[in-house]
This record gives structure tokens, sequence and C-alpha cells, in this order.
């Protein structure tokens, strides 16, 4: 892997004026030519994962199925376990890392987003990352945004439309902006 893309993933702070950034630039346009292609027109699941392949570098297996549109900035971070579906109109921001486990269940329009600026005006137009885990049988619904940083535990439930800013135990549903502890899951 390349130095600033072990940096990128690593947490560090990626400034715009980077020797290395051509190298990043470069995946983002790829990313922008994939999904372009990918969300212009009809393609069946199999010519779906083969793009999603593609973008991540990874084979995505027979068993996952992801909706497009579908919407990232890099693409290569991102991957996908068994028995994962993806609702159509989400965007992973995907910087710093999504690993999804098997049998996730992503709801429409949702977005996972490693990425994060400096909270200092001078330095706000470059980016620092930090990883996103969904563990296996987590579900996430509609609308929701998971940030940077954040695992949602195994068989964890993110309610529509809410912001998780802070891990997520197993078996537990939170919701909210921010998300918050709602109960555990029932038996």
């Amino acid at each position: 892997m390349d130095p600033i893309l072990e940096r990128m993933r690593g947490g560090e702070l990626i400034r715009l004026d980077d020797p290395g950034y051509a190298v990043i630039g470069d995946l983002i346009a790829r990313a922008f030519r994939i999904t372009g292609e990918l969300n212009t027109g009809y393609h069946d699941a199999e010519e779906t994962r083969a793009m999603m392949s593609d973008l991540t570098g990874e084979e995505i297996d027979e068993t996952t199925w992801i909706v497009p549109p579908f919407y990232t900035d890099f693409g290569r971070f991102t991957r996908f376990g068994r028995h994962v579906f993806v609702n159509c109109g989400c965007t992973f921001m995907d910087r710093g890392g999504i690993t999804i486990e098997d049998e996730v269940l992503i709801g429409p329009g949702v977005k996972l987003i490693t990425e994060n600026h400096a909270e200092e005006p001078e330095l706000r137009q470059h980016v620092r990352s930090h990883p996103i885990v969904i563990r296996r049988k987590a579900w996430i619904g509609a609308g929701a945004t998971v940030l940077p940083g954040v695992t949602v535990g195994e068989n964890a439930i993110v309610a529509a439309g809410a912001v998780v800013t802070r891990d997520v135990p197993a078996n537990a549903v939170v919701g909210g902006v921010p998300a918050r502890f709602i109960r555990n899951i029932k038996p």
C-alpha cells in the first residue's frame, strides 16, 4: 500500500498539498468514474457486484446485494461480508475504511462517513479519517448517518434518521440525533 494511503488509514491529517496526494486524487477520480457508470442505466445484481468489486478491489460475494444508486468518493477501503444488503441511495465515504460484516442490512439513504475535517479554520480543507465497523447482523435504518470511528455492534439496530456519533453495543437499539440507547433487542 502506498505510504500516503497508510497514513490516511492511520488517522493522520492529510493535507491537499501533501506531495503524495496525487495517489488519493487518482483513486477519487477512479471512484467517480466507476460510480458514474454504475449509477447510469440499468445493471442487474451480477453486473452491479462486478462493478463494485472493481471499485473496492476485492470480489463481492454473490450473496451480497447492493442496489444503485451508490455513492462514494474513494471506494478502495470498503469491505463487504456475505449476505449483506445495501439499499438504494447510500453514501460510503470510506477513506478511513468501512468493514461490513456478514448478514448486515443497510437501509436506503444511509451515510457511512469515515472522513472529517480539522477544527482549526486554517486546516479545515484537509481530511482526517477513522474507520467504521458494522458487525454481524446489524441493521442500519433508512437515512441514518454513522460518523467516523464508530463500531455498530452485532445484532444492533440503528433507527431510521439517527446520527451515530459513538459506538453502539451489541444487541442494542439506538436512535435520535445524536443517537442514544433506547433499549436492548427483545429476545
